[in-house]
């Protein structure tokens, strides 16, 4: 009993030693995780503030002229894009699981690219392509002997409905992504029971494998209703007066930053409403796995051959062809007519710049992830990985309402700590943060900390879980083990996360356009700025270079889909 007793007051020594020495983790990590998710939440507790504040002289004219017709058009633009990239997303997913035709294998990777277009390039391109003088109108008047506009009828693409469709299809791959990865692991066992019962491939699909897929379905639709929200280039190009548009004329064209203000927080709720609308979408989502070995089994596909094969081809490539083919087309067009333009130094010091702001941004933020999730993992704390899961939610914010809640934020920083330089030092330290690379930086790496989070936990999953307990019962202390151990083989993980957030910033137009210094491009400003002076073929080699610079990304994703064949890509 005396030996008992002795290793019973053992372990509780162990026991009370192990839970002093997590106790300072966990209170650094959770100080560490509070700190990031109150400077995510900045944005918005700011907005909050300044819509509060002042007279509120201009919410009677917001809400009786401006707020009415803006949430009309949000939800409509919202409907449609919904609508369209559900429905090309599911269709193209499973026609490439559930039927066999020549270029099956090819175009189950190239759906993915339209992926590298920004919705405001190809906005524009769409315009050009279709405008009257563009050569689908051009061929049809050749075809048919018409000589102006008023001798037959063609759609406007700048209407809500042609917003909605180029935004669903350069947005689609969200979904396709979503319901192929369904289609083939979750549907395959339960659409095999459904065929020996006789039942034809259309009815598996609306019977079986539809319900099926319906929740992640909903999670692409949610990440494609982000972005369309996020979007102003091309709704104010194409003429679509949504709210994000609405933010910025109040601002920029009434001078109203409370106004402007309020309108987002407006914007804010679309977004809140979104997110529970997609979480109730997927509230009874469950998974079963089955076994390794039936992953490696190839799904039965209905083989289709001939002129039945070759036109199966066609309708899964078109979305591809139009969302990826027409902007790179266009753009490549204006770009071999203005090849002085590459050597030009404005597009030397856009590009320059795009790389510069994209690549402390991706340091900063897959730095500050990996500093997220070591914590998160040290401390073992729900209290940590809430805060971790709400440090995310940057990128379900718009870029506009992240760049206004961000600017007012910074602006009074820095009049507060000139005013206070003033007053004790007799000196004026001017604008530090306002107007500055640094606040592009702050803003991207907020909205862009979800994405390399996700792709570092991802790598973080995979490793075995016992791998870091092996390395401190070496020895190894746990920022020791962190560092020696499992950053080397994060190492692919961190550099996927880098390359997303990299491409994401180079894309990014909203809060480089609210927040840039005087004077700084970046190849997305250049093309906005030639797209608003109706130039767009000056913005050619730009737009050519952020098209080239995002294939990146999705080129290992390609790369990745097609390395699965296994799994039947």
């Amino acid at each position: 009993m005396a030996t008992g007793g002795h290793v019973a007051g053992n372990d509780r020594v162990a026991g009370a030693a192990a839970l002093a020495v997590r106790a300072p983790r966990r209170s650094g990590s959770l100080a560490l995780t509070l700190a990031v998710s109150a400077v995510v939440l900045l944005p918005v507790i700011s907005l909050a503030l300044i819509a509060l504040s002042g007279s509120g002289s201009d919410w009677p004219h917001l809400a009786r002229n401006v707020l009415p017709g803006a949430v009309r058009t949000t939800l409509a633009l919202l409907t449609l894009v919904a609508f369209l990239s559900a429905s090309i997303g599911v269709a193209t997913a499973w026609l490439v699981v559930a039927y066999d035709f020549p270029l099956r294998r090819t175009l189950s990777w190239a759906l993915v690219l339209p992926l590298a277009v920004p919705p405001y390039l190809a906005a524009y391109a769409f315009a050009e392509f279709f405008h009257f003088a563009g050569p689908v109108q051009g061929a049809i008047r050749a075809l048919f002997g018409f000589q102006t506009a008023r001798d037959y009828w063609f759609p406007d693409v700048r209407s809500t409905g042609g917003c909605a469709l180029v935004l669903s299809l350069v947005l689609y791959p969200y979904v396709y992504l979503t319901s192929r990865i369904v289609f083939l692991m979750q549907g395959r066992n339960i659409a095999d029971v459904a065929r020996t019962l006789g039942a034809r491939p259309a009815k598996v699909f609306w019977r079986v494998l539809l319900p099926v897929a319906r929740p992640a379905i909903a999670a692409g639709v949610a990440l494609v209703l982000m972005e369309t929200i996020n979007d102003v280039g091309a709704s104010e190009y194409l003429g679509v007066r949504t709210l994000t548009f609405a933010i910025f004329a109040t601002w920029l064209n009434r001078g109203s930053l409370e106004g402007a203000a309020q309108l987002a927080m407006v914007l804010l709720l679309v977004v809140l409403a979104l997110l529970l609308l997609e979480q109730w979408a997927r509230r009874r989502q469950r998974f079963h796995s089955g076994r390794a070995t039936q992953m490696r089994a190839h799904p039965p596909r209905k083989a289709l051959d001939g002129v039945r094969g070759w036109t199966m081809t066609a309708t899964v490539a078109l979305p591809m062809l139009l969302g990826f083919g027409i902007p790179l087309y266009a753009f490549s067009r204006y770009s071999l007519r203005r090849l002085d333009d590459f050597v030009s130094p404005e597009l030397g010091t856009a590009l320059y710049h795009s790389v510069l702001t994209a690549g402390v941004t991706a340091l900063v933020t897959v730095a500050v992830a990996l500093l997220l999730l070591n914590g998160m993992r040290l401390a073992r704390s729900p209290a940590v990985t809430a805060l971790t899961r709400l440090a995310s939610i940057g990128y379900a914010m718009p870029g506009t309402i992240m760049a206004l809640g961000l600017l007012f934020a910074l602006a009074r920083f820095d009049n507060t700590l000139d005013a206070f330089a003033r007053e004790h030092l007799g000196l004026s330290t001017g604008l530090l943060l306002t107007g500055s690379i640094a606040a592009v930086v702050m803003a991207c790496s907020i909205r862009f900390i979800a994405l390399a989070e996700s792709s570092v936990r991802s790598g973080l999953e995979k490793l075995p879980p016992h791998l870091d307990e092996a390395a401190r019962s070496l020895g190894r202390t746990p920022s020791a083990s962190a560092v020696h151990v499992l950053l080397p083989l994060l190492k692919p993980a961190i550099l996927t996360a880098g390359v997303l957030v990299f491409v994401d910033t180079v894309k990014e137009l909203s809060a480089t356009i609210l927040l840039r210094p005087f004077g700084f491009n970046t190849l997305a400003t250049s093309v906005y700025e030639d797209a608003s002076r109706a130039v767009v073929e000056d913005a050619g080699p730009a737009a050519l270079l952020i098209i080239l610079t995002a294939l990146v990304p999705v080129v290992l994703l390609s790369r990745a889909l097609a390395e699965d064949r296994d799994t039947s890509v």
